[in-house]
C-alpha cells in the first residue's frame, strides 16, 4: 500500500453559494490523496503498473471548471470521477479550498475536507 499525493494544485474556478461568485470566480487549491498498492510499479518502473496521477490531476481540473454552489459538491464529484476512473483506489482524499473567501473579514481560506 502506498499513497500518490498531488498538492497545491490551484484553479480559477467559478464556485459558491451568491450568483455573484460563480460570475466572478475565485481561486482554489486542491489537495488529493489516493491510497493504491505501489508494489508492482515499485519494482517494475513501469507507468502501467500504478495510479497515472497525470490523468489523476485531468480529471479534478475538469471537475474544477463545474461551477457548483458548495464545495461539498465539487469534492464529491472529483471522487465520483477519480472511482469511475481508476478500479485500483483502496481510498481517497480530496481537500478543496476557497482563497480569500468573501465572508466580512480577513480569512485565508475555507476548505471542506472528504474521503472514500
Amino acid at each position: 500500500m502506498g499513497i500518490i499525493g498531488i498538492e497545491n494544485m490551484e484553479f480559477y474556478s467559478f464556485h459558491g453559494h451568491y450568483r455573484e461568485e460563480r460570475i466572478i470566480g475565485n481561486r482554489f487549491i486542491v489537495d488529493l490523496h489516493i491510497f493504491t498498492s505501489l508494489d508492482k510499479a515499485s519494482e517494475s518502473d513501469d507507468l502501467n503498473d500504478t495510479l497515472n496521477y497525470q490523468m489523476a490531476y485531468e480529471i479534478v481540473k475538469e471537475q474544477m471548471q463545474i461551477k457548483s454552489h458548495l464545495l461539498e459538491n465539487v469534492a464529491k464529484r472529483i471522487l465520483d470521477a477519480l472511482y469511475s476512473r481508476f478500479s485500483s483506489i483502496d481510498k481517497a482524499t480530496v481537500k478543496v479550498s476557497k482563497m480569500s473567501p468573501s465572508m466580512g473579514g480577513q480569512i485565508e481560506r475555507v476548505s471542506v475536507t472528504m474521503s472514500r
